[in-house]
């Protein structure tokens, strides 16, 4: 019996710069905060306090993709700060 190897088979796949260079599936606490400009503590209170961006647990690891931090601060964006939205969502603070 002969065996003949495909010259795909015995080559070594140079890495694809596309994955290469890709974003991140998840990004950890103090990745997505530095995305923000803010705090890792600041989110830390936010999951516990609410009112910050989605998340996700993957077993102990907390988790944030790039989709759901950029939605989070576009939903916190405001012409002046006397906008009727701003001063219903920060009313007694």
């Amino acid at each position: 019996m002969t065996i003949t190897h495909s010259p795909r088979a015995s080559q070594a796949s140079p890495a694809t710069p596309a994955l290469a260079d890709a974003a991140p599936a998840f990004l950890t606490n103090a990745e997505a905060a530095a995305h923000l400009k803010l705090s890792p503590r600041t989110l830390e209170k936010k999951r516990v306090l609410g009112g910050g961006p989605r998340f996700r647990k993957h077993g102990r690891c907390v988790r944030y993709t790039l989709a759901d931090l950029d939605a989070w601060s576009a939903s916190h964006t405001f012409d002046m700060t006397s906008d009727p939205e701003y001063t219903e969502r920060h009313a007694g603070r």
